[in-house]
């Protein structure tokens, strides 16, 4: 009998900031596995980074470090010039400021994925994904590194860097024929009916696959599904791709689990 799928479901969390709340991370860690924590520099600061370590912890979900661009008004997704160099220093700087609170709390940064912009020019940019890697490997080479599943220049750069790569998809954006994400700027990019979110989960989960903008079917081959904690009703998705997985018989389980049966 063949084995059933395995998949891990992360969450960007720890994107608010003072008095700004972002996303509702209490209800989000109810149904992830994997979150991905905002290192202060494209969102969240000192106090939430403590607080979501915390909440992290409470529930059973496993924390991964987040970089990000410098970027507080433009939430990390405008695109940046920065040198490779530059970038492996930024995300060392990051991963170094995360480790502070997840030490004071006895956790363990178990992945690291990077955010918005930083993620998607890397995807395509192999100097940048090499820069990402190696300040990866800098802290740590027992961290995986988090990246978009078609990206070749972040299966790569980590092989390159002595990583572990784990291919990622998403539940709540439309992609490109090519595996690529659609611009946040074209209508419809957003998945945010929770049936049609939970659809994409199955499909990616069970078949691999998932249906891009123009009808073309698309292999994705990942091992982790990103819920945004900023889409419009994240939690009711999130619920819905649950209970759509959990009647295909198919598990969600930590990202560590994953890689530690695939070893």
């Amino acid at each position: 009998m063949a084995e059933r799928p395995v998949v891990d479901f992360n969450s960007d969390l720890g994107e608010s900031f003072g008095n700004w709340t972002l996303g509702d991370d209490a209800a989000m860690v109810r149904g992830i596995t994997s979150a991905n924590l905002a290192c202060g520099l494209h969102a969240g600061d000192f106090t939430v980074m403590d607080r979501t370590v915390a909440l992290c912890k409470q529930a059973g979900v496993a924390v991964g470090a987040q970089p990000g661009y410098p970027d507080l008004q433009g939430f990390g997704r405008r695109a940046m010039s920065f040198a490779p160099e530059e970038i492996e220093q930024l995300v060392l700087y990051q991963l170094g400021a995360l480790y502070a609170f997840c030490r004071a709390h006895g956790v363990e940064i178990e992945h690291v994925k990077p955010h918005g912009a930083l993620y998607n020019q890397a995807a395509v940019d192999p100097a940048l994904a090499r820069g990402i890697a190696r300040g990866v490997a800098r802290f740590s080479r027992a961290i995986p590194l988090v990246g978009l599943a078609s990206s070749r220049a972040f299966a790569e750069a980590a092989a390159d860097a002595g990583l572990r790569f784990v291919p990622e998809a998403f539940a709540d954006r439309r992609y490109n024929p090519d595996g690529t994400l659609q611009s946040r700027r074209s209508p419809g990019s957003l998945l945010t009916d929770p049936e049609e979110a939970a659809a994409q989960v199955l499909r990616l989960a069970r078949d691999g696959s998932a249906v891009a903008h123009d009808g073309t079917v698309v292999p994705i081959r990942a091992q982790s599904i990103c819920f945004h904690g900023d889409t419009p009703g994240a939690p009711v998705i999130l619920a819905a791709a649950r209970r759509r997985l959990a009647e295909a018989g198919i598990a969600v389980r930590p990202l560590r689990e994953l890689l530690a049966a695939a070893a």
